[in-house]
């Protein structure tokens, strides 16, 4: 089960979205769902809001939609908050409807002058099964501080693998991209007739 960082609609602060990976290209599948979504919110953001068409990444548990915001709200963080206070219950209805059409939770952000700031996100547990040297690299961070559990370590773990091999994950997705596009592309097999 998956479950919101705070609460379903709108967390009390803003998460900032990490960068790597961000708008990187998906499976055939999430990116006609990205265009879905794109189609879908044109025309039901109020200009005032963006004028540019919305960042919209799809994935299997979640949309996110980040707003580049107009010049009318400012820059900065201030402009990021007024927004998200100003337009939360637009925001929500907008969500609902997506998350009856695409079936995912979805999360809303905004950028103004170069700060990015994502409010609603989903932390989806993931299994793992670690042999004792990897549990130790989780212990140490634990240990030291840097995380504050074995789980937060792993994130923080992942966060840096996206940071430091991003253009290698672009290249690994688009490949990824590519194979969804062949296999659509290859034979289709009728089954004999009963």
């Amino acid at each position: 089960m998956t479950q919101p960082d705070s609460s379903p609609t709108e967390p009390s602060t803003p998460t900032d979205a990490p960068d790597a990976g961000a708008a990187a290209p998906q499976s055939t599948a999430l990116a006609d769902a990205a265009a879905g979504v794109r189609a879908w919110l044109e025309g039901r953001i109020p200009q005032e809001w963006s004028s540019q068409a919305p960042e919209v990444v799809v994935d299997r548990d979640e949309v996110s939609v980040v707003l580049a915001l107009a010049d009318g709200w400012g820059e900065g963080p201030e402009a990021v908050q007024r927004f998200r206070e100003e337009t939360r219950e637009q925001r929500v209805v907008l969500a609902r409807g997506m998350e009856r059409q695409w079936n995912r939770k979805v999360a809303w952000g905004a950028v103004a002058g170069g700060h990015r700031a994502v409010f609603t996100s989903l932390s989806v547990p993931t299994m793992t099964r670690l042999r004792q040297p990897e549990r130790a690299v989780l212990d140490v961070l634990v240990d030291s501080g840097v995380a504050r559990s074995r789980s937060d370590a792993l994130a923080w773990c992942v966060r840096l693998v996206a940071q430091n091999t991003g253009t290698w994950l672009t290249e690994l997705r688009t490949a990824l991209r590519d194979v969804d596009r062949l296999r659509a592309q290859g034979p289709t097999i009728t089954p004999p007739a009963a």
